[in-house]
């Protein structure tokens, strides 16, 4: 693809609309990366990776939205990937998340991109770990994943990031609700958003005390942060927990680990959607057509369709 080779030597001189076109390419392909495409998953491994995660509502992008402002007043560059609804007209992100980063999508060196998490029940996009990667073979030193939600399979975003951010607000029984839901686990650092309303000390203590019952032998102890992000204040803070804990990470060699692990995961991620590409081809799509026309249960058609597979592989 001679037009997507010159697409990507852009890319590799710093063009942004090449990275915007590529990350579209990986975004549309349903995992079928393209050759020319590949080499740039080579240079990853750079980019500090920031997960922000919680219940719709405690607002996460304008927490976001100051976030990244910090890091580029430290001359840090900073790519977005804001996972949104998918809409049920378009299919296409609904971009929410987007509108509210009203400071971060005027700076040049603030990359933001929307995707729609497409029935993806983990709260990322498939594609999303995708363009992380390919954020940070750009060059950007801070890629900040923000998830579109809370619930019981969002687990992915622990993996996908380097430190987790729990975004929670006051009222609900959110610190209540994030034990139930295992984000006592995944979280990093704390944020109690919105803490100018009432409740808000309360649920502070509410979440300090839940946190004291996790394993006291780590060595990490998440803080709790309290923050008013429409007003900015509160950011620096959450900013100084971020750099404490890349910090900690980096000491105890946890750093090194948890990225391994992550590329472990990755691997064995491509494997799959290659091997179910592979696997779902035209004939034994027929195949699966025919068999449910019998009395064949599924274990015997599955049983069939593998054998299939493994006799023309």
């Amino acid at each position: 693809m001679k037009d997507l080779a010159a697409w990507v030597e852009r890319f590799n001189q710093g063009n942004v609309r090449a990275l915007s076109r590529i990350i579209s390419w990986v975004e549309n392909s349903n995992g079928v990366i393209p050759s020319e495409l590949k080499p740039i998953f080579s240079r990853t491994g750079r980019a500090f990776r920031i997960g922000i995660t919680g219940p719709p509502g405690a607002g996460k992008s304008t927490l976001v939205d100051g976030l990244s402002m910090l890091c580029r007043n430290e001359s840090r560059s900073v790519g977005i990937i804001a996972v949104d609804p998918t809409s049920p007209f378009s299919g296409g992100a609904l971009l929410g998340d987007r509108v509210r980063m009203s400071k971060a999508g005027l700076d040049p060196d603030i990359f933001i991109r929307s995707m729609a998490t497409r029935g993806n029940l983990g709260g990322l996009a498939e594609a999303a770990l995708d363009a992380a990667d390919v954020l940070d073979a750009f060059g950007k030193d801070i890629v900040i994943l923000e998830t579109v939600g809370v619930g019981q399979s969002e687990m992915d975003i622990a993996r996908a990031a380097d430190s987790t951010v729990v975004v929670l607000v006051p009222e609900s029984g959110d610190g209540v609700q994030a034990m139930k839901a295992g984000l006592m686990e995944i979280g990093d650092v704390f944020v109690l958003n919105k803490a100018d309303r009432p409740g808000s000390d309360r649920a502070t203590e509410e979440l300090k005390s839940a946190l004291e019952l996790k394993d006291k032998k780590t060595a990490w102890k998440p803080p709790v942060v309290a923050t008013i992000a429409n007003r900015g204040e509160g950011l620096t803070d959450l900013l100084d927990a971020l750099k404490a804990h890349w910090r900690t990470l980096a000491e105890t060699g946890a750093l090194k680990e948890k990225r391994l692990n992550r590329r472990r995961e990755r691997v064995r991620k491509v494997a799959e959607r290659e091997l179910r590409r592979l696997f779902w081809n035209g004939e034994r799509t027929q195949m699966l057509e025919e068999a449910l026309k019998s009395d064949a249960n599924p274990f015997q058609v599955a049983g069939k369709l593998v054998e299939d597979f493994e006799r023309k592989k």
